[in-house]
């Protein structure tokens, strides 16, 4: 089912994704792809203000995501710890560049300025921030969608490895729903769109704001403004 004009969920989607672009050309092709697909929600009047959120650096699949969508007009906020500045930025950079203290700072300001969440192939560093918030879906925290684009396979063992999970009871059938894949950008995003949380009640969904300040304490005094 296509989604409707004018009726998109999201104006802000996080990009998690490796400072590298990996050996194969397909992973390169598959991040200019979702910026592209994104983009094309925009002038298909699907959304009319679509963004990207990222993790700021100009190198790897970042820096390529974030230049197929600035370059297609759509906003672009990248998040990055200060002390990695000097390794993930190198040249020009696109739209707005937010240093902040810490990793802490950089996922929690992330997810709090995206309505969902993409994983593009990555490193530790991809798992760990996609890990995360998946978790934070687990705990309630939120019910934003959180997506794999498995290009080529490339999450086919870590799917494989959360049905084990399931299978031998460390996670809850209704919660592997949490995570939704597929193998192409244009797939993804409509899987997204048409995304619906499964809240089965063990814990209560707490307020996201309060949740950040665990992550990191000057948020407070920054919602308490």
């Amino acid at each position: 089912m296509e989604a409707k004009i004018g009726i998109s969920r999201f104006k802000r989607v996080c990009v998690f994704c490796g400072s590298s672009t990996g050996k194969r050309d397909c992973y390169r092709d598959a991040a200019l792809e979702l910026g592209q697909e994104l983009m094309l929600r925009v002038f298909m009047k699907v959304s009319r203000n679509l963004g990207l959120v990222y993790g700021g650096g100009s190198v790897g699949l970042m820096g390529l995501v974030s230049q197929a969508v600035h370059r297609g007009g759509g906003d672009v906020l990248g998040i990055i710890p200060k002390t990695l500045m000097c390794k993930e930025i190198t040249g020009e950079t696109v739209g707005e560049v937010r240093p902040v203290a810490d990793m802490h700072q950089r996922k929690a300001e992330m997810a709090r300025h995206s309505d969902c969440f993409i994983a593009l192939p990555g490193g530790y560093g991809t798992l760990e921030e996609l890990l995360e918030v998946i978790t934070w879906a687990q705990l309630g925290i939120h019910d934003k969608p959180v997506g794999l684009l498995n290009v080529d396979g490339y999450y086919n063992y870590l799917l494989t490895f959360i049905d084990k999970a399931v299978d031998d009871g460390f996670i809850m059938p209704s919660q592997r729903h949490i995570i939704v894949s597929a193998p192409n950008a244009k797939e993804l995003v409509q899987k997204l769109e048409e995304y619906v949380p499964v809240h089965d009640g063990i814990i209560a969904k707490s307020r996201w704001e309060v949740e950040q300040v665990e992550y990191n304490a000057s948020l407070l005094t920054e919602i308490a403004r």
